[in-house]
């Protein structure tokens, strides 16, 4: 990774255990799947480190080509990209979510 704006963000993701790029700030999301994100996470009880996209252009552009994904919010755990709000709803809905910070190591609150 020789882009600038990719290697901030890879190192964004490599420093915490759950990372969220959302629109906006848990205690105050600028969309609705950022809401429902950031409420997902607090039902895992799952401390986490959140970026907020809005406040930077280059992030906000950077993080759909890091991920290969095009939208915002995006969950990444361990390093790994898990996917978006509607992802995050049918695993926590499954289960598979909370495997997931289980199997990672993830503890919740």
């Amino acid at each position: 990774m020789t882009d600038p704006v990719y290697a901030r963000i890879d190192g964004i993701v490599k420093g915490a255990d759950v990372v969220l790029f959302m629109k906006g700030t848990p205690l105050f999301p600028q969309c609705g799947f950022s809401s429902r994100a950031c409420a997902i996470l607090d039902r895992l009880g799952v401390a986490f480190d959140s970026v907020d996209v809005l406040q930077d252009q280059d992030i906000r552009q950077g993080i759909k080509g890091y991920s290969d994904w095009p939208t915002i919010p995006q969950l990444y755990v361990k390093g790994e990209f898990v996917g978006g709000s509607d992802i995050m709803m049918e695993m926590y809905e499954a289960g598979e979510l909370q495997q997931l910070m289980a199997d990672q190591g993830v503890a919740g609150a």
